[in-house]
């Protein structure tokens, strides 16, 4: 029987902790541990965690999700690792239909889900930013070219094989994205399960929600791509993302020239069209929080498009700056 390795990365995660071991304790077993890396908290997650048949290790200072993940993989032996997120309760069933999905198949080094579409932190910013990242997966492909490591399990040979994740910091916050990455390009196949579902309980601001979009997703994301020239159209570099980060940049640049006829005809030929091309996702909202929140929504979409457009500037202005040569991969 195949053993299996559920790791848990924890930082100041306190409040959210127990609800994500409480889902995760009847999965654990005699062919499944469960480990939480305490990654230098101040707030007693390391306490937070104490229960039986979890493994607790803690670690002096605060090094990264990557980091943090590597550690755990170094203190267990599951064939199987499963990454789970502090913030993540997994449905009921979710873990045993992973590891399930990897006995059956074989031909995959790993599977990873989807947030469902229950958040519990209340507030626009929350909800949408949580709805947000629950569409994109529910849309993506199957056939993934990327990892997501908030709740999803890979073979250990194969993770290994790759590398783990990167510490370095060059790719901060989209680690499992490399890994991913790095996974496709050894010729291993992910898959994408939007039925492997879990609640995200994130609290997001409007302030958290711009700094990560620009910071700890346009750019390194960005990066990658600017350093392997692979970009695949799925997730949040489908087409119609990528024409709507166009589009949000035609509109902002004719902002401080609305006075003009033509610039308020352009503004406006940008603005219809971002809608137009995420008309399914506002449906969506409209469905799940009504009307009045989908609308509400719309300036956070366009938001989230510019923070994407600023990313990418970021990074390819860094393009052109003389840079030292880094290893890929973690060795």
């Amino acid at each position: 029987m195949t053993t299996a390795s559920i790791i848990v990365p924890a930082y100041n995660a306190a409040e959210v902790l127990p609800k994500c071991l409480r889902a995760l304790a009847p999965s654990v077993g005699a062919t499944t541990d469960l480990v939480v890396v305490d990654d230098g908290s101040t707030d007693g997650s390391a306490a937070a965690a104490e229960a039986p048949d979890v493994q607790v290790l803690r670690r002096p200072a605060s090094d990264g999700p990557a980091a943090a993940r590597n550690h755990g993989v170094r203190h267990t032996k599951g064939e199987v690792l499963l990454f789970v997120d502090a913030d993540v309760e997994v449905a009921p069933g979710a873990v045993a239909r992973a590891l399930e999905t990897l006995a059956a198949r074989p031909d995959l080094a790993g599977v990873f889900g989807s947030y469902d579409d229950h958040p519990s932190a209340p507030g626009l910013v929350s909800q949408f930013r949580n709805l947000l990242h629950h569409y994109v997966h529910q849309h993506g492909a199957a056939d993934a070219f990327t990892f997501w490591a908030g709740f999803g399990a890979l073979r250990r040979e194969a993770f290994v094989s790759a590398g783990g994740f990167d510490e370095r910091g060059a790719v901060n916050a989209i680690e499992d994205v490399d890994l991913g990455y790095r996974l496709r390009a050894a010729g291993f196949r992910l898959r994408l399960d939007r039925d492997m579902l879990c609640t995200h309980h994130k609290r997001w601001t409007l302030a958290s929600m711009l700094r990560a979009d620009v910071l700890s997703r346009a750019v390194p994301w960005s990066r990658l791509v600017l350093r392997t020239g692979v970009a695949p159209p799925d997730l949040n570099l489908a087409g119609s993302q990528r024409w709507s980060v166009a589009l949000t940049g035609i509109l902002v640049a004719t902002l401080p020239l609305l006075a003009w006829p033509a610039a308020r005809a352009i503004a406006a030929a940008a603005a219809i069209g971002v809608v137009a091309l995420n008309w399914r996702f506002y449906a969506f909202l409209r469905r799940a929080r009504g009307t009045a929140f989908a609308v509400a929504s719309v300036p956070l979409h366009l938001l989230h498009f510019m923070c994407g457009g600023l990313g990418f500037l970021w990074a390819w202005g860094e393009s052109l700056l003389p840079r030292r040569t880094t290893r890929d991969a973690v060795a």
